[in-house]
């Protein structure tokens, strides 16, 4: 377990690893991986407990990111987990390297192949009902993407989720207010976000997604209510911890220049060094 200190440096070294590897690989989401980076870290160090030597095990917690294509922060997590080297990670989209742009199984520590938006909650729900088909006492985490919000078989899956009472699911959407073509309130409006979730039968709270005490807390808090799947809207930066790139669209799939690399490295280095 990490205390709040030790969480938000991690996050800093996390969203240097991920520019650093979207930069050299010369692909990569990288606004939307900034974005969600506080959410894996306080799943991957203090909640999920899943690590190399427990995940062929079935009794175990499950995380799947159905929001696939900012696969780079989970990458960066999983490997700072040891579940391969960062010399695995520096193969990042290269030629007959597994690291591709969207989460695969022959990744080590991923969970599910994702990327076709709107598919990782329904094999989300269908984890979480078979471990309450079997009585085991874990759950199943899913990280979905506002503007996967659009997508039919979201909601499909949540009206199962709550015919299924999963209160063993816990469903975190990264809103952060923009998708690939602009705010996700302009392509597809999708509030009021709350009373639709409400509607269907979820126990819903917000949060700060980019505060990693505040994420910590409300995941401790789960289930939020008995016999109802918890989802939590956590309200996030796009870009977050790179000041040129936050809340700019053109960065959900724009990749650094030189200069823009060098920039924002040195930007988080001296966020680093204010923490001395």
């Amino acid at each position: 377990m990490l205390n709040k200190k030790e969480l938000e440096l991690k996050s800093i070294e996390y969203r240097k690893t991920i520019l650093n590897i979207i930069y050299k690989s010369g692909a990569g989401h990288t606004a939307g991986s900034l974005s969600c980076i506080d959410i894996l870290n306080v799943l991957y160090n203090n909640i999920l407990k899943i690590n190399p030597e427990n995940f062929d095990s079935i009794d175990r917690n499950r995380y799947v990111q159905s929001k696939g294509h900012t696969v780079e922060a989970l990458y960066t997590v999983l490997c700072d987990k040891n579940f391969f080297t960062k010399e695995d990670l520096s193969t990042l989209n290269k030629f007959d390297s597994h690291f591709i742009g969207h989460p695969t199984r022959k990744v080590p520590g991923v969970e599910h192949n994702t990327g076709a938006l709107g598919h990782g909650l329904s094999v989300a729900v269908g984890m979480a009902i078979g471990f309450k088909l079997n009585n085991k006492p874990f759950k199943v985490y899913t990280l979905l993407g506002d503007g996967e919000l659009s997508e039919g078989s979201i909601w499909e899956s949540l009206l199962s989720a709550s015919k299924y009472k999963l209160d063993n699911l816990v469903i975190i959407i990264d809103r952060n207010g923009l998708q690939i073509t602009g705010k996700t309130e302009e392509v597809n409006p999708i509030e009021p976000l709350m009373d639709k979730f409400l509607s269907f039968g979820l126990s819903v709270k917000q949060v700060n997604g980019n505060s990693v005490s505040e994420l910590d807390a409300i995941f401790n808090k789960i289930p939020f209510d008995e016999k109802k799947p918890n989802l939590i809207i956590a309200n996030t930066i796009k870009g977050k911890g790179v000041s040129f790139i936050e809340n700019e669209v053109v960065w959900h799939h724009k990749l650094p220049s030189d200069e823009e690399y060098k920039k924002a490295i040195e930007e988080l280095n001296t966020q680093l060094e204010n923490y001395k």
